[in-house]
Order: C-alpha cells, then sequence, then structure tokens
C-alpha cells in the first residue's frame, strides 16, 4: 500500500507540475496585436488592412515600427503604453499598426531601415515626412523622453492634409 501510494503522490505531483509549466507558457506566448504597445487601442493585423481601414474611416494612420530584442523599442513602449495623452489619441484619432518587420512601400522607409520608427499616412494616402522626431540622423525615431513631442506631432497628424482642390 505504501509503495501504491507513493506512486499515485509522485504521479499526482507530476500532472499538477506539467499543468503549471503549461499554463506559464500558454500566458507567455500569448500575444495580441497590441505587443504591449496599448491593449485598449484597436491593432489593424497588416499594412494592406491599415490602409484600407484608413481609407474607410478618414482616420491617419500610424504606423510603429519596433523589434521584440531592441532595448530601444522596448524602453519606447513602456513610456507610449502609460501616457494616457498619447493612448487616448491613439485609441479615438487613429488607425494604428506596429510592425515588426518592414513593408514593401519604401516611404515607411525614407531615411532608412532602423527601429524605433514611427510613421504617419494622411487618409490622401500621403505619409507625412514633415513630421519628424529631434534627431537629425533618425527623423522618424523618438525615445521614452520624447513622448510629449510624439503627442504633438500626433496632434498635428490629425490635422488632415487637404490635397483636393
Amino acid at each position: 500500500m505504501t509503495t501504491m501510494y507513493r506512486w499515485s503522490l509522485f504521479a499526482l505531483l507530476f500532472v499538477t507540475c506539467m499543468e503549471v509549466s503549461l499554463q506559464k507558457k500558454t500566458r507567455k506566448g500569448t500575444q495580441t496585436l497590441s505587443r504591449g504597445w496599448g491593449d485598449y487601442i484597436a491593432w489593424v493585423n497588416t499594412y494592406e488592412e491599415a490602409l484600407m481601414t484608413m481609407k474607410e474611416s478618414k482616420k491617419p494612420l500610424m504606423v510603429i515600427h519596433h523589434m521584440e530584442d531592441c532595448p530601444h523599442s522596448q524602453a519606447l513602449k513602456k513610456a507610449f503604453a502609460v501616457d494616457k495623452t498619447v493612448q487616448k489619441m491613439a485609441q479615438k484619432d487613429f488607425v494604428m499598426l506596429n510592425l515588426m518587420h518592414e513593408t514593401t512601400d519604401r516611404n515607411l522607409a525614407a531615411d532608412g531601415n532602423y527601429v524605433p520608427r514611427i510613421i504617419f499616412v494622411d487618409p490622401s494616402m500621403t505619409v507625412r515626412l514633415d513630421l519628424v522626431g529631434k534627431y537629425s540622423n533618425r527623423l522618424y525615431t523618438y525615445e521614452p523622453s520624447d513622448i510629449p513631442y510624439l503627442a504633438k506631432n500626433m496632434k498635428k497628424a490629425k490635422l488632415l492634409l487637404h490635397t483636393e482642390l
């Protein structure tokens, strides 16, 4: 009976450990489209979907290029996710897309492929190359301390271009 009891206890312990391990993997592996940039923002999945949504909604598109293993991207993501002003504008006034890969649209890399990089696109399909960050060597990058500057550019992006006569 003791041997049977020990085996039962061992089996129960083993199954419990496996279940906890699977739960941790599932929790860690589950990732939403926000990728940590803001869970209450309606993110689109692809650049093509973003362009369609932008044209339909008449809202500007904000494209965030980043990498999971880039410390600068991670720091900007944390600052972006906790800033109430930026989060509110992103939720209400923009079509939002965050990418961990480059698109085929070379206009989204006007000064090169680097991360983090934030580019705005007007519903007229015009990439807003005039909305730049503070750095002359990486025009579309922002650091965590630049969030107020990013918010100003978001406000400017909301003022739609009028390209039609």
